[in-house]
């Protein structure tokens, strides 16, 4: 019995009356071979404990027969493996001169940008007050910026996985699973730690040592061009600093990485690696709502959805928010050749309007502009949201799921600033009905010009499984990127110094005139 592991999900809302007022998880049970074997290779399928978490008891046991165990085990730890690759030579990054960094608590700066950071056990990592240093005055781009909500919905509806839809911020918190990178980092080259202090259950402070780690790291060409007339050529490489942690729900891990770029870009990234969630088929079955990844296993289609807030303060805390896309002109006399095509700009002037989706066809993203504050050319200064990777949830809009994360209908909201509007699907989405968040909120139609303005928008990937995510799930990265669009008055990384010409490690063979 010391070799069953259980995995407790939160049994979300069903409209079971007998569920209600009650605070339940459901477990899933899986067979060790050995304390480090992986389980998850071996689901006891039929069999699920509940438990009342006020009470602490297990009130109740389903057992709906035998089903046979898959046969593989399903192990990556070093302890299992004698035979690794033999032709990968070192890789090492080293800066002998140490960081560009200056750390002052939880106060950083790096080249131009300037932020503070801290940690809570719902959001993990928070980003305060980021701005950028321009002709010697700091300029804001944000006031607060975190993970706000996270929605694993998946695809089978079979009970018991049809009720698998966590919400990891809001019912498990990211940053309470976050974990201590001592027992493991993915960073290279000189990395500064953070710790931070969580409570345990019972209220008691806890340190978790080393939960954000940041580093430094060369990220390729910044900017290029060659003359071929004059036979001069101009390199610089970028470089990012990088914020990040790592949090462990069950099976799956992700990594949240924060990118700070030279050019006064901003990039959010979140890394979905671990293991698939994983249930025993019969021998023969093809799984319909699921892949085949070992004999008689199935890894379960799922979505993975993430929701950023972003307290938006570009040059100033009053902006207004724009829907950009492009738009050809019809053949005519202002377009006779068919050539011809331009960005169309919306003001969207109140929440509704501000309810948006991706539309990568025609290019959308949507612009944060301070109305108050001009470039050197007249335009209002600002910054562009670029979205990535996207889809659409596929629940369906009666079902309960649809109504707990009804603010994934839309990709992009927008609300001004209020001090209780902090999570999208309401402050305890815990076996919730739904109805709460963004979607309550937003109901009052509030102005959105030259306001604080608040951003909440959703990104996410469908995940029908591969073979060649078991046992162990190659990293998969989704994300988007805040850019800078007329903030400054030309590219602010010109005055990045050019590589050192013809030193080991750099592929520079220009001989660089004296300055």
């Amino acid at each position: 019995m010391d070799l069953v592991m259980v995995d407790y999900w939160t049994v979300g809302y069903f409209g079971i009356p007998e569920e209600e007022g009650r605070r339940l998880v459901r477990g899933f049970c899986f067979l060790r071979t050995s304390p480090c074997d992986n389980g998850y290779a071996r689901p006891i399928e039929g069999l699920y404990p509940w438990i009342d978490l006020n009470r602490m008891q297990v009130v109740k046991v389903e057992d709906r027969g035998l089903w046979p165990l898959p046969p593989e085990s399903g192990n990556f730890d070093e302890l299992f493996f004698k035979d690794f690759r033999q032709d990968l030579k070192p890789l090492e990054i080293t800066q002998p001169q140490g960081v560009s960094f200056q750390v002052d608590g939880h106060h950083i700066r790096w080249q131009k940008w300037d932020l503070r950071i801290s940690f809570n056990p719902r959001e993990g990592l928070v980003l305060h007050q980021v701005s950028y240093e321009d002709q010697g005055r700091l300029r804001p781009i944000l006031y607060r910026a975190s993970v706000a909500e996270m929605v694993v919905p998946y695809g089978d509806p079979r009970d018991p996985h049809c009720r698998k839809n966590a919400f990891d911020v809001g019912e498990y918190g990211i940053g309470m699973q976050a974990n201590s990178l001592q027992l493991g980092c993915d960073c290279l080259g000189e990395i500064y730690y953070f710790d931070a202090w969580l409570p345990t259950n019972s209220g008691e402070p806890m340190l978790l040592k080393n939960a954000v780690c940041m580093h430094e790291e060369d990220f390729g060409v910044l900017w290029k061009h060659t003359d071929w007339r004059t036979e001069r050529a101009q390199v610089r490489r970028s470089r990012r600093l990088v914020l990040s942690f790592f949090t462990t729900i069950g099976n799956y891990d992700y990594g949240f990485f924060w990118y700070f770029y030279q050019d006064g870009t901003l990039e959010f990234e979140a890394k979905l690696t671990g293991i698939i969630n994983t249930c025993a088929t019969l021998p023969g079955e093809e799984p319909e709502f699921g892949v085949l990844v070992a004999p008689q296993l199935s890894g379960l289609n799922h979505q993975h959805f993430f929701t950023v807030r972003l307290d938006m303060a570009v040059d100033g805390p009053c902006n207004s928010l724009y829907e950009v896309h492009a738009e050809p002109l019809p053949l005519g006399p202002d377009n006779p050749h068919g050539n011809a095509f331009r960005a169309r700009s919306t003001l969207l002037k109140t929440e509704q309007e501000a309810k948006q989706t991706v539309d990568p066809l025609r290019g959308r993203y949507w612009k944060i502009v301070n109305p108050n504050r001009h470039n050197r050319l007249g335009q209002p200064v600002a910054y562009k949201l670029m979205p990535g990777e996207n889809v659409q949830l596929l629940a369906h809009p009666d079902s309960w799921l649809y109504r707990r994360a009804g603010y994934l209908a839309h990709h992009l909201w927008a609300t001004p600033y209020h001090p209780g509007e902090k999570f999208p699907a309401g402050d305890y989405p815990n076996q919730h009905p739904g109805g709460e968040g963004l979607v309550q909120w937003t109901q009052a139609n509030r102005s959105l010009e030259n306001t604080r303005l608040v951003l909440w928008y959703s990104f996410g990937c469908n995940h029908f499984p591969r073979t060649e995510d078991w046992p162990v799930m190659p990293a998969s990265y989704i994300g988007f990127m805040l850019k800078p669009l007329g903030f400054f008055e030309c590219n602010p990384a010109l005055d990045v110094p050019p590589p050192p010409p013809k030193t080991k490690g750099c592929c520079s063979f220009i001989d660089y005139p004296p300055a």
